[in-house]
């Protein structure tokens, strides 16, 4: 998933915790949905990180040879400008765009 197509800032802003709590009913399970959420954002963004930057990766660990490679740069400046996984994820709460389910509120739970 492309996160900079994202239409969200890049600056934490004041909530209203009300319309937080509003679509749970609940201002804590709000909370812990939107923190699983930017969980799960952080690994996907670090894993895509990891592979980008292994493709740079030489088999030599010789300390001379280590240059800064602009390709590295522009890579790091592209994840440096993302938003931070925490405003993704309340992004993609406040619009629904998020899945959750309460397991123990569900009468077919076991």
């Amino acid at each position: 998933m492309d996160y900079k197509k994202i239409k969200t800032g890049n600056l934490a802003i004041t909530r209203n915790l009300g319309d937080l709590s509003a679509k749970v009913g609940n201002l804590y399970e709000s909370v812990s949905i939107i923190s699983k959420r930017a969980n799960q954002i952080s690994l996907t963004i670090k894993e895509e990180l990891h592979q980008k930057i292994a493709e740079f990766q030489t088999s030599n660990d010789n300390l001379e040879e280590i240059f800064e490679n602009r390709e590295q740069i522009e890579i790091a400046r592209y994840f440096e400008q993302l938003p931070k996984p925490t405003l993704l994820a309340i992004h993609e709460f406040m619009n629904d765009q998020v899945y959750f389910r309460n397991p123990a509120g569900d009468d077919n739970a076991f």
